[in-house]
């Protein structure tokens, strides 16, 4: 259960984006998603290898 403690003098913007990034960092609603549909180990993990290897070709133009 995520607190929020509404400060004095805040308004309820600051309050409620407070909120949304605590709520972002739980990974509740990333994980849920996940949840909503099963995929196989194997697609997973080569989701992985992609995505790993879109980041080291990304991570070599930046140094280049």
């Amino acid at each position: 259960m995520l607190i929020v403690n509404v400060k004095e003098n805040e308004s309820i913007d600051k309050a409620l984006k407070r909120f949304k990034k605590k709520f972002e960092k739980t990974g509740v609603l990333k994980e849920l998603r996940s949840r909503t549909s099963f995929e196989k180990p194997s697609v997973s993990r080569r989701n992985e290898i992609i995505h790993a290897a879109y980041k080291q070709r990304m991570q070599n133009q930046e140094n280049s």
